[in-house]
């Protein structure tokens, strides 16, 4: 069958079905991009928040002050635009309308009359060249009225007076942050649909009222997720409603929910994890919420590993090692930058690292290619990110606390082993070269930082793994949620040791990965191995901006790692939803076979994988840790290796 003929059954597939194919399959080609792209974030949000440093105790004085070290230090004008309010402002609701009052013994400015108002400050805040946030709870009540009620700052009043959330004034709020208040970004917590049910001592003292918990920390199957979704979906279509200009919408929602999967699509950044803290443990935990997550953050909506605290306990001090590796991670993973130190206290060797100009610039690069582990083990990971200008990034991270030698390859770039690879230190300006594999030494906690240039090894065109933040998976092929267990498991400062320990918690197990097959296996079809690939599950629908490349190559199989019994796999190539190419049922154990489509002047491609004849129809529930070897024989696992999109 040629390609006339492809494009033909396409078409006439899409005639009979009509839009109840595309609303009853979800594999049905849109031919349009469907990850958020409102609001405004084409490269990671930069600025500060006041939680870190102050928690509730926030006032005015101190918002300022940090809005003022931002422009004096020079800061502002690298990026970091954002003075965000967190938790404490409110003192109530007022209960004959409704509307939300500002503590204006901490916030004077507001004092306008009974009708309290930020509109004095945000207007103070745009003066200063600067950008101003506030602070909501998708529930009726806040994080700290649940979980740290003797911090200050609380609000006041009868039991109705203190629903500050936005839970039943959705719209009402938002009009009033953004259209009367004029503000410019929202972090929305979810706190108030966790922590209220008709049991909890503060519900039963009267305290507050009770609210079905939607979200179990502990449990993805009792947590319900499309309500989850449709809560913060609501917020987004408000926000899109009420701001009178450019807005950045924050979801922190801890990982929880699945929104490691779906944040992408309703907000412009999202939390993958819960809190950070001010130790090497927490942010290790922290960071691997992220590391597998490449292929679901791009232009307009982020990974948000949580606030920066360079500054703060092991990320303080005289030694710096950790801080500049906390920040070096979150800018190569494209974490929103944002400061949770409290910027009155800033010393030359804290504004060295957040005014890292090469550093800051891996984070701004307009790619938005976070970076691909090319490296993974309990004590060095290597992450590489793709360039705007076509140069690598490269990050090589000592979790331990010994020192350790590590080699970085020309394999790991992406680069020919043949010629020349010139490395530039961004943390200490130094420059060196090398062919093939050069050896370096990591202090214990270090992270270095390079700029790479070399030949590429793949002329004319960039794998699809080296473009992470054009390829959208739309659909993942994950049926059922499963925990993820590749994740860090810090003590948590809250807790303590105290009970059995942090347990696997953050779904996210099984999606597309970048380089590697799902669940973190090889990527390897008919016992051929491919160093480069996009790994995703049956039934899945990827979505690839084409930025000006005529034509895609691809070589597609079952993974090694899925089952004889489980069915084929049908690839197809669809763009701007036009049938492309296809491929022949594709078996376990079946070579790889090559699968290739004219793409000049398509603007979607979109990549999808039917499963055929797969006996199972959900994923095993994470019941036993026999799952975990249940998980690849449930779905064929496949991937596109040696992927690459290729001008000609």
């Amino acid at each position: 069958m040629n390609r006339r003929h492809f494009a033909l059954l396409g078409a006439a597939l899409l005639a009979l079905s009509g839009p109840a194919l595309a609303q009853s399959d979800p594999l049905a080609p849109t031919g349009r991009w469907t990850a958020n792209t409102a609001g405004q974030a084409p490269v990671p949000p930069m600025g500060w928040n006041s939680w870190n440093a102050f928690n509730s105790d926030v006032d005015e004085e101190k918002v300022l002050a940090s809005a003022q070290a931002l422009v004096d230090t020079g800061l502002a004008k690298l990026g970091y635009r954002y003075v965000n309010i967190d938790d404490g402002w409110w003192l109530k609701r007022r209960e004959r309308d409704g509307r939300l009052i500002i503590r204006t013994s901490h916030f004077p400015s507001a004092a306008t009359g009974p009708d309290t108002s930020f509109r004095p400050l945000t207007d103070r805040l745009h003066a200063m060249g600067l950008k101003a946030g506030i602070y909501s709870d998708i529930g009726r009540n806040s994080c700290g009225q649940i979980y740290t009620p003797d911090f200050k700052n609380q609000p006041e009043g009868t039991s109705a007076e203190r629903e500050v959330g936005l839970y039943g004034h959705v719209d009402q709020d938002i009009r009033l942050f953004f259209a009367e208040w004029n503000f410019d970004f929202i972090k929305v917590d979810g706190c108030g649909v966790r922590g209220l049910p008709a049991d909890a001592p503060r519900v039963k003292s009267g305290l507050y009222r009770a609210l079905t918990p939607l979200v179990d920390m502990q449990s993805l199957g009792a947590t319900n997720i499309p309500a989850m979704r449709g809560l913060y979906e609501e917020v987004g279509v408000a926000i899109r409603r009420h701001a009178t200009g450019p807005y950045v919408y924050s979801l922190c929602l801890w990982g929880s929910a699945n929104v490691r999967a779906w944040g992408k699509d309703v907000g412009n950044m999202s939390r993958t994890s819960d809190d950070i803290q001010p130790s090497w443990a927490r942010m290790l935990t922290n960071l691997d919420t992220v590391t597998s997550r490449a292929l679901y953050a791009g232009p307009g909506a982020w990974n948000d590993a949580d606030m920066l605290f360079v500054g703060t306990g092991e990320f303080g001090g005289d030694d710096l090692t950790a801080a500049r590796s906390h920040f070096s991670l979150w800018a190569m993973l494209n974490s929103p930058l944002i400061i949770g130190y409290d910027l009155r206290k800033l010393t030359p060797g804290l504004r060295a690292i957040f005014g890292n100009a090469e550093i800051v610039a891996l984070n701004q690069d307009g790619a938005g290619n976070q970076a691909v582990l090319a490296y993974a083990s309990d004590e060095v990971q290597i992450f590489v990110k793709t360039l705007a200008d076509g140069t690598k990034a490269v990050a090589l991270l000592n979790r331990g606390s010994a020192p350790v030698d590590a080699i970085l390859t020309a394999e790991h770039l992406k680069l020919s082993p043949d010629g020349e690879i010139a490395l530039r230190d961004l943390w200490n300006g130094q420059s060196r070269a090398f062919r093939k594999e050069v050896k370096l030494s990591l202090a214990p906690r270090e992270t270095l930082v390079f700029r790479a240039t070399g030949t590429r090894r793949l002329p004319g065109g960039v794998y699809l793994s080296e473009m992470p933040g054009s390829v959208n998976p739309a659909v993942d092929g994950v049926v059922e949620p499963q925990a993820d267990p590749t994740i860090f498991q810090s003590i948590t400062p809250w807790i303590g040791t105290r009970g059995g320990g942090e347990h696997v918690q953050y779904a996210g197990w099984g999606g597309a990965e970048a380089d590697r097959a799902p669940f973190g296996k090889l990527l390897r079809v008919g016992g051929a191995h491919f160093d480069t690939g996009i790994g995703v599950l049956a039934n899945s629908r990827l979505e690839v901006r084409n930025n000006g490349f005529r034509r895609f190559t691809a070589t597609v199989g079952v993974n090694d790692t899925g089952s004889p019994d489980a069915g084929a796999v049908m690839f197809e190539i669809w763009g701007d939803g036009r049938l492309l190419a296809r491929s022949t049922p594709k078996r376990f154990g079946q070579p790889a076979e090559p699968l290739a489509a004219n793409v000049a002047g398509v603007k979607i491609v979109e990549l999808i994988a039917r499963g055929q004849g797969n006996k199972a129809t959900v994923q095993p529930q994470p019941a036993s840790w026999g799952g975990c070897c249940a998980f690849a024989l449930t779905f064929r696992l496949f991937n596109l290796g040696n992927t690459g999109v290729v001008g000609s």
